[in-house]
């Protein structure tokens, strides 16, 4: 080996040696090389083998090559830094490919989606709407009958399990405190050995009351129910508005995600009728040739997640609708009045029976799961509670939702901002609603006529049979539907969609700094951003620009499923984690099944394996390297998808379960590894924790906080808990509580006054 080679190999190991010994990043490295040595891979508990996939678990690889290469007596250069971040700004928002073929007016469809969006009268009760759980900062700062117990337990095996004890609190309709967080309580926040308490309860958003629905009422918000006893959520027989089993997350940036939902539930492909996509081979809408012939098409849209999401609350049980109402009724709610028959006659026993018909197979995995309860008191009510837990079964039918709307003034019960940025033209301030608008008009005016102009009607009899005819037959034992109506669940989707991808948030300190202003942070927060990218580790699940590996962009880079980068290299679905938040039997998560027909794996790895990818998710599966084997463990139990951080510091209670109120209680989670042992320990000092803290809240879009245009808003009441408290409260004379109303006052573009976190 020549003098000059000698010499440069020399100065390398020097160098090497410097970095790894000297700086903390090096130290850092350096601990984290040997202790993957010496473990081969971190492991938590019941030995299942934890990851870190990430940018930085490459860099772990990297330095490992160095020193190898080092060792023999080479000379080698390595990139040992993740690749620069870009401002989101520069990431263009999702769209699918065909939009075109259905939205003929995308500013039109933005108008459609934002007074759906922010409408009470979508709700059942008249006063719930996809807002009442994402007014703020497109997330819920609510407190009060935010509990919901443990719903979603399971056993090992997997069978249900529910717990309805609720622990924080004694019971619904609770006030929650700073001191009930953490749920997972310890004496010392660094020792995770250290427990104190520990409730598995969900800090979650309230929803409806339970009640089965009966019909729409024409020119009325507010549906025709039946009150039933809520086994679950009621204070002294007195039912309480029913809380979902899992935290809600913010809709801002949400448009970046490939799937969406905790679960990844709501499939990128959009259906046009439900959340699942190509998972439901029955879905179809309804196409006109011509107004005078009509046919069924399945339609398929890419980078649409967000309108397969919108299409779950709804009908949902727990969120805005009584239990059997579809997406027709819906639209007839606020649909023209036909003077020869009043739609949708038939009684509860039949609606029944007719979603039963259509899906009922969907159902018998769900019954399955649920036989187990026959030891619970009251375990039919338990076990239909736990059907419309997660909207399986308020997604009966893609019908009648749409019957709903023509009738009502669009945001008839809520006044609108003059300047609002979207619907300020059409406010009737200080009077509420728009005007001179209709959500018939609404939709024609976004719509390509083809999905809604047709002379003839759907008819849907008491089996589920559906026909074409020219006028309805007067019969109680049919259903007859506009075009318009039929597909309502198209246009609330995609105008959904449409409105949720203005809303961006990509003017943040962070994103300036990244675009080349080096004072658009402080100097605490730049050391916090360090720290974000290097030793905390969060950038293994939070990467990219979207700060999330769960985006699209990172699916179309690294592909939908993936191999871990540590111990036995598991196959997982890119972009979704476990973290030791809770048990894995608490909630499965990517875990569980989806509740269609077959009862499928949510997790498209686990498909794969199945070998049921390419005809559930319209596409062949990645190869891996070594390639997927049938047998071999997948990492899905008690994974959830890691969501974006831009706003995080508006967004609390924080994780799936809400079990965390403040970000330092999120830094100390992550230091200690965790509480259910999935993470390393980090090993932060304060100072570190709150450089962390200050880089997070450097993530804030002031037009956030202050509600600015795209974030401005109509007004709102939304439902407040019940006054009273968990042991007392006031029945309003139908088995009830009565409500507290909050009001959420209109925005207009130039915004308000700075929003509230939780429990502040």
């Amino acid at each position: 080996m020549g003098i000059i080679p000698i010499i440069s190999l020399v100065v390398f190991i020097t160098s090497l040696s410097i970095y790894l010994l000297l700086t903390s990043r090096g130290r850092f490295l350096l601990k984290s090389l040997v202790t993957k040595i010496k473990r081969q891979g971190w492991k938590f508990r019941n030995n299942k083998i934890n990851y870190l996939r990430s940018r930085f678990s490459k860099t772990i690889t990297i330095a490992a090559i160095i020193l190898a290469a080092v060792i023999a007596g080479n000379t080698v250069s390595a990139q040992v830094t993740p690749p620069p971040l870009t401002s989101l700004k520069s990431v263009s928002v999702p769209e699918p490919n065909n939009l075109g073929d259905f939205v003929k007016d995308k500013v039109a469809a933005i108008k459609l989606g934002k007074a759906l969006f922010w409408d009470m009268q979508v709700g059942s009760d008249g006063k719930t709407s996809c807002a009442s759980c994402h007014f703020h900062a497109g997330a819920d700062n609510r407190s009060k009958n935010q509990i919901s117990p443990g719903l979603l337990r399971i056993n090992a095996n997997g069978t249900v399990n529910p717990d309805t004890v609720f622990d924080v609190g004694g019971g619904p309709n609770y006030q929650l405190k700073p001191g009930d967080f953490p749920f997972h309580k310890l004496s010392n926040p660094n020792d995770p050995k250290t427990v104190v308490s520990d409730r598995n309860d969900v800090s979650s958003s309230q929803g409806v009351f339970n009640a089965k629905f009966v019909d729409v009422k024409p020119g009325s918000a507010e549906d025709e129910v039946k009150n039933e006893l809520d086994p679950v959520f009621n204070v002294g027989g007195t039912n309480v508005r029913r809380v979902q089993p899992r935290n809600t997350p913010t809709v801002i940036n949400a448009a970046f995600n490939f799937r969406n939902f905790w679960d990844g539930r709501a499939e990128n492909i959009f259906n046009g009728v439900n959340p699942f996509g190509l998972r439901d081979p029955n879905a179809s809408v309804v196409k006109a040739e011509n107004p005078n012939q009509l046919k069924f098409v399945k339609i398929r849209l890419n980078n649409s997640s967000l309108a397969s999401q919108a299409l779950g609350p709804p009908l949902s049980s727990f969120e805005l609708s009584a239990d059997g109402r579809t997406f027709q009724e819906i639209g007839d709610k606020f649909g023209r009045i036909d003077n020869k028959k009043s739609f949708s006659k038939l009684s509860v026993d039949n609606v029944d029976n007719l979603a039963d018909t259509l899906v009922g197979p969907l159902l018998n995995s769900v019954d399955e799961l649920t036989g187990n309860l026959a030891q619970i008191g009251n375990s039919k009510s338990i076990s239909t509670l736990l059907q419309n837990v997660l909207s399986i079964r308020g997604t009966k039918l893609p019908r009648v939702l749409g019957q709903k709307l023509s009738r009502l003034r669009p945001l008839g019960k809520q006044v609108v901002h003059p300047q609002d940025s979207v619907l300020g033209a059409d406010s009737r301030s200080p009077q509420p609603g728009l005007k001179d608008k209709t959500y018939d008009q609404l939709i024609k005016d976004a719509f390509k006529p083809e999905w809604w102009k047709s002379n003839r009607l759907i008819q849907v009899d008491s089996e589920g049979k559906r026909t074409f005819v020219n006028s309805a037959d007067n019969s109680s034992q049919t259903d007859e539907y506009t075009l318009l109506e039929y597909n309502f669940s198209l246009f609330f989707g995609l105008a959904i969609q449409l409105y949720e991808s203005t809303l961006i948030a990509n003017d943040t300190p962070f994103d300036r700094f990244l675009a080349g202003n080096t004072t658009a942070l402080t100097q605490q927060q730049q050391l916090g951003k360090d720290l974000f990218q290097g030793k905390a580790l969060c950038i293994g699940c939070h990467a990219g620009s979207e700060l999330t590996a769960a985006s699209v962009s990172s699916v179309a880079k690294d592909g939908r499923i993936k191999r871990a980068p540590f111990g036995a290299k598991s196959p997982e679905d890119n972009g979704f984690f476990n973290i030791g938040v809770r048990p894995v039997t608490d909630d499965p998560g990517l875990g569980a099944n989806d509740g269609l027909q077959g009862n499928n794996p949510l997790s498209e790895a686990r498909l794969a394996q199945l070998g049921k990818f390419q005809l559930l998710l319209g596409q062949n599966p990645p190869t891996l390297n070594p390639p997927l084997t049938s047998s071999e463990k997948v990492i899905a139990d008690g994974a959830f998808k890691a969501p974006g951080l831009r706003n995080v510091e508006l967004t609390g209670p924080y994780f799936h379960n809400g079990g965390q109120a403040t970000l330092e209680q999120v830094i100390d989670f992550y230091n200690r590894g965790g509480d259910f042992g999935a993470l390393p320990a980090l090993n932060l000092s304060p100072e570190e924790k709150q450089q962390l803290v200050a880089f997070l809240k450097g993530l804030t879009d002031d037009r956030v906080r202050l509600e600015k245009a795209p974030f401005d808003h109509p007004q709102l009441f939304v439902p407040n808990g019940h006054p009273g408290n968990q042991t007392s409260v006031n029945d309003d004379g139908t088995g009830k509580a009565t409500d507290s109303l909050l009001e959420i006052p209109a925005v207009g573009r130039n915004g308000g006054s700075a929003i509230r976190n939780f429990l502040n």
